[in-house]
């Protein structure tokens, strides 16, 4: 039997960008001298198996392609990330959106404008203690979780999912905030909370070292949100269009390879920067992501992702303004 396969006008969009570029890439199109990079530092919210497709654009040599030699910081959340990105430490940031509208609204004149989108699902996992194949948002009532910062994004779209299931995130359960980044898995295994919400590779670590077991997806119970973009100053986009068209390139590179190829294959490319976890365990989590459509096929952000991360961020009472959408976001390097 034939399926009839129809494409939407986001994925022609990105389909056509995709023969454009292999066709610039069969006209001999070769990483450029060393000495002749120019390097970016990007500030990244993590370093994560989540973004993927920026690791592939590193190591498959799609920035040196385009003239790009990165400095890559782990910022360790949102908040460090913008400080970096504002202060001048950092030329370009990676995190969620919501940083975004949040410096706008407290009046910065030299503003960060995200210019590429990464990631469509959130990229965080419930861990309980146990597996639970008859697991339901409502067993958190009257629980205990390690949840995530006041007004990020992994936190919000929990709360979300929570109010979607008719659940009062204040009320209902007992949700722990005050636990820096990156270490809530660690205070999971000391016995901290009945529940967890863990990014990879600390959801898939607390399973194989048996202090915990993923029991639903947040970002397939979520839907698709806006969870992660590229962002600049508005004073770096308009004096390194250029630089920043460049950088979009190979982003845009990186979110083809992973459409296009198996976990398998992300993995072995991406190895190189997780060292620490083996290639089985790699590979499970990339097609943890591929199996949610975690990874956007275009860089291009869309209004109404925007119209969504608000209405976010409205339910969550972190804003009372909407800023435009047109100072917030600049589609002008997606659509080059």
């Amino acid at each position: 039997m034939k399926r009839h396969i129809t494409f939407s006008p986001k994925r022609i969009f990105a389909l056509t960008l995709v023969s454009v570029m292999t066709a610039t890439l069969m006209f001999g199109c070769k990483p450029k001298d060393n000495d002749n990079l120019k390097t970016i530092v990007l500030n990244e919210v993590a370093h994560s198996i989540f973004y993927a497709p920026q690791y592939v654009a590193i190591e498959k040599g799609y920035f040196a392609e385009e003239g790009l030699k990165i400095e890559l910081v782990n910022g360790g959340g949102a908040d460090n990330v913008m400080t970096a990105l504002i202060s001048g430490d950092a030329d370009i940031g990676f995190m969620g959106s919501e940083a975004s509208v949040y410096i706008y609204n407290e009046g910065a004149s030299d503003y960060a404008v995200n210019f590429a989108g990464l990631t469509q699902r959130a990229g965080n996992f419930l861990v309980g203690r146990t597996a639970d194949d008859d697991f339901s948002w409502e067993d958190l009532k009257g629980t205990t979780v390690l949840g995530g910062r006041a007004g990020g994004m992994p936190q919000m779209v929990f709360e979300y999912i929570l109010k979607k299931n008719n659940i009062n995130p204040v009320t209902d359960l007992t949700i722990i905030q005050n636990i820096d980044f990156g270490l809530t898995a660690a205070a999971y295994s000391s016995g901290t909370a009945d529940y967890t919400v863990e990014f990879e590779p600390f959801a898939t670590a607390l399973e194989l070292e048996g202090k915990g077991a993923v029991i639903a997806s947040l970002g397939r119970d979520s839907g698709y949100v806006p969870y992660t973009a590229y962002c600049a100053k508005k004073s770096y986009l308009a004096s390194n269009g250029d630089t920043i068209q460049s950088f979009t390139n190979a982003i845009q590179k990186g979110l083809d390879y992973v459409n296009s190829h198996s976990a398998e294959e992300i993995a072995e490319v991406i190895k190189p920067q997780f060292k620490e976890t083996d290639m089985k365990s790699l590979t499970t989590i990339v097609k943890r992501y591929l199996d949610q459509d975690t990874w956007k096929e275009s860089t291009y952000f869309e209004e109404s992702s925007y119209d969504l991360l608000i209405d976010i961020l409205f339910d969550a009472g972190v804003i009372e303004s909407k800023p435009p959408y047109e100072d917030i976001v600049t589609v002008k390097y997606s659509k080059q």
